[in-house]
Parts: structure tokens; C-alpha cells; sequence
């Protein structure tokens, strides 16, 4: 899958402004400005933006999204922002329409507005999940687009701890990054991790943020090698990805069991413990039941892995 690798610019090319209190101006990246609108204020803005220093006293024309607009001419230009009518501007040099520059003008509301671009994954959880299976530095996040919003494009991603830069990588589809920070897996958190994704609708601009230490995501992989042996003991291994030394990283192990029938969520339970050894021997009258086992960080009691389970039918086993 193509990777589109993000560079956070701070420094935009084009200058702008608004001439009134009606709004703020500010530059998210190059040849991207953000006219932040507050609750109850004009719905009409003026922006002021140039092509650039180096085209002063040249015939400058100007499109917007790519359509020339008539009166628009010179090296600066006033441009009445309506609602969140916001658009591409580029400047163009003389009869040719040779391109010159652009700018994007994005409209972003007063953070009190409703967020409508982004969906929840939990109730009350917030739109961003973050998830890593170890302490090596290495995390996933990702968010899901509203119902219609679907087309609704990652603008930018900034992802931080301590004011330093953590490289990351977007999926093609936009819904994921992939981040690598150059840590020990030994080092204790001082300072959490900031996250920050801006994502636009057409000229609607949405930012979401997230805070957390890689302590509060770590989860275990899915525990491998599951399998009933004699007397009914079943045994499982540790996830390849978890950290070593094990007598370090130490995994506490649940054990469940649940109905025939029944899934690992199910709460109908026959017999429910802890463990930190990787096997267990079960003692109970049914020769019919579901063996589940899961696992999480022993001293900070974060997420469990998902749910490993053996089907049991008359000492006959299906695990998975």
C-alpha cells in the first residue's frame, strides 16, 4: 500500500490577513491559511492575500479553483469570504496564465461548533484510537469519517512528545498513520504524546487531538500456540512482538470459561481466573465448554489482548 509520508511546514509562501475582528488568519502549512470564525460573528470576511514579493508591479491574475475571476488582478488581492466558502487561490502571470503561486483558504469554526467530519469510535471515548502491541516505540491510530463525509481529506498530522517531532506515515486511504518514535522500551514516560490530525471537507477544516503515554494503548497480540494437552491442561505462548526480557515485561494472563456455544464476551461464565504462568489446568465437571485466555501488562493494567479460545466438546478441541 502506497504510503503518503507527511512533513509538518510551518512557514507559508503566500501572505494574508483579515482586515476586520470578524476572524483570525493563521498559516497551517505552506500555501495553506485557516480564517478560525467564532460562534455568532459575521458569516463575511475579508482576506487579504498576496502572490508573493518577487511579482510586485507585474500583471497578476488570479483563479479560484482554477477558474479566472474577474477583477481580481494585481499582487494583492481582497477576497470576501462567504459562510465557508473558502477556495484555491493561485496567481498567474499576463495573457499566458503562467502559474505562479497559490493559496488555500480554509475555514475553520470556533471549537465549541460540533465536530461533523469525524466520528466517535466509543461513546465518550473520542474520535481517535490509538493502539501498540509492545513498548518499542512503534503505534498505530486511527479514526473513521461520518456518514457523509466519506471524501473528506487528511490535511496534515502532527505527532509529538516534548516538542519533538515523532515520523509517522499515512495510509493511502487516509485513515490510519503509522508512527515510529526512537525510544527505549526500558525508558519510564515523562512526558505524553501529542497527536493533532487536520482534516478538511471542501473549505470545512476540522482539527482533532489526542494526549497519551504509550503506556495507556500498549496491547498484547492475539496469544499464539493455543492448544488442550493431557488432563486437561491447555498452554499458550507469549506474542512474538511482546517485549524481553519476560521476567521484565511480565504478562498477567485471564482465564475464562464460558457455555458451549457461548463467545469469550459472554457472560454466562463457569469459571473465571488470573495466571502468570502460560498454562492452565482446568478442573470442571463439563467435558462441553469454551476455554478463553487474554492477556495485559501485569504492573500497569492496561487493554487486554483479544481473546484466544478453545472449543471443547468430549476432549475433542477447535482453537483459535
Amino acid at each position: 500500500m502506497r504510503a503518503l509520508f507527511l512533513v509538518v511546514l510551518y512557514a507559508g509562501l503566500c501572505y494574508a490577513s483579515s482586515d476586520s475582528d470578524q476572524g483570525e488568519v493563521e498559516t497551517l502549512m505552506d500555501n495553506v491559511l485557516v480564517l478560525k470564525r467564532s460562534k455568532g460573528v459575521s458569516r463575511e470576511v475579508n482576506v487579504t492575500v498576496s502572490c508573493g514579493g518577487a511579482y510586485e508591479n507585474q500583471a497578476v491574475v488570479w483563479k479560484k479553483d482554477g477558474e479566472i475571476v474577474p477583477g481580481l488582478l494585481g499582487n494583492d488581492i481582497k477576497v470576501l469570504v462567504k459562510e465557508l466558502a473558502g477556495g484555491n487561490y493561485s496567481c498567474h502571470l499576463g495573457q499566458n496564465v503562467e502559474y505562479l503561486n497559490h493559496t488555500v483558504i480554509l475555514v475553520q469554526l470556533d471549537p465549541e461548533n460540533k465536530t461533523v467530519i469525524l466520528a466517535e469510535k466509543k461513546p465518550g471515548k473520542g474520535e481517535i484510537h490509538c493502539e501498540a502491541a509492545n513498548y518499542n516505540g512503534s503505534f498505530n491510530c486511527s479514526w473513521t469519517r461520518t456518514q457523509y463525509r466519506t471524501n473528506a481529506a487528511v490535511l496534515l498530522v502532527k505527532v509529538e512528545r516534548n516538542s519533538e517531532r515523532i515520523s509517522c506515515e499515512l495510509d493511502a486511504n487516509g485513515s490510519e498513520i503509522h508512527c515510529q518514535e526512537n525510544r527505549c522500551p526500558f525508558e519510564e514516560e515523562q512526558n505524553s504524546i501529542s497527536l493533532t490530525i487536520y482534516i478538511h471537507n471542501f473549505s470545512l477544516l476540522e482539527a482533532y487531538g489526542k494526549s497519551f503515554y504509550l503506556g495507556d494503548i500498549v496491547r498484547p497480540e492475539t496469544l499464539p500456540n493455543l492448544q488442550l494437552g493431557d488432563e486437561k491442561v491447555f498452554s499458550w505462548s507469549y506474542p512474538e512482538s511482546w517485549e524481553v526480557p519476560r521476567t521484565f515485561f511480565v504478562l498477567d494472563f485471564q482465564v475464562k470459561i464460558v457455555k458451549k456455544d457461548h463467545t469469550c464476551d459472554s457472560e454466562e461464565i463457569i469459571m473465571l481466573n488470573t495466571t502468570q504462568d502460560t498454562n492452565y489446568q482446568v478442573k470442571v465437571k463439563s467435558n462441553k465448554f469454551v476455554f478463553c485466555v487474554r492477556a495485559r501488562d501485569k504492573y500497569t493494567k492496561g487493554q487486554f489482548s483479544p481473546w484466544s479460545q478453545c472449543k471443547v466438546d468430549k476432549g475433542n478441541s477447535d482453537c483459535s
